[in-house]
């Protein structure tokens, strides 16, 4: 992806702050194939917390994240996680990447032209969903997260 398209999938989530976003279904789903070849589903997920994380391996906040979030979920036996890696690159460079950038949870790719049907088209990268063990939308964060957010959102979520 050249420069200038990379410089506007990071400078449009401030662009449209202000646009209504289509409505979450109440529990939204994930099926997917992970770059391994194994398949996900985020309802077999359930009685957990859930991180679902929208990356690219263009995105440096989406890399500078990543250490964070797989030390976050190999160390919360609560939390689990699904990266899904945004972009039209071949699998196998994705794969490459994540040989560079090894994470503890599992991978996959959603393209540009198949976007998940119940999770908006991320407005910028990182974007992440955490979804609640109940299987509800906990919260939304556009931008990177640290230990600390998701923290604060687990505990929120507690009450």
């Amino acid at each position: 992806m050249n420069r200038f398209l990379r410089l506007a999938a990071l400078l449009l989530p401030l662009a449209l702050l202000g646009t209504a976003q289509a409505a979450m279904p109440a529990y939204p789903s994930i099926r997917v194939t992970t770059l391994d070849g194994k398949p996900y589903d985020l309802a077999a997920q359930r009685g957990h917390w859930v991180i679902v994380n929208f990356w690219a391996t263009w995105c440096v906040p989406c890399i500078a994240e990543m250490p964070e979030l797989s030390h976050y979920v190999a160390t919360h036996p609560n939390v689990r996680a699904i990266g899904l890696a945004y972009e039209d690159s071949e699998a196998a460079d994705i794969q490459a990447f994540l040989k560079k950038h090894p994470v503890s949870y599992p991978v996959a790719q959603v393209t540009l032209d198949k976007p998940l049907k119940d999770f908006d088209e991320p407005r910028g990268l990182p974007t992440t969903w955490l979804i609640a063990p109940d299987g509800t939308v906990a919260t939304h964060f556009i931008g990177p997260i640290d230990a600390a957010r998701l923290d604060a959102a687990i505990g929120a979520g507690k009450r």
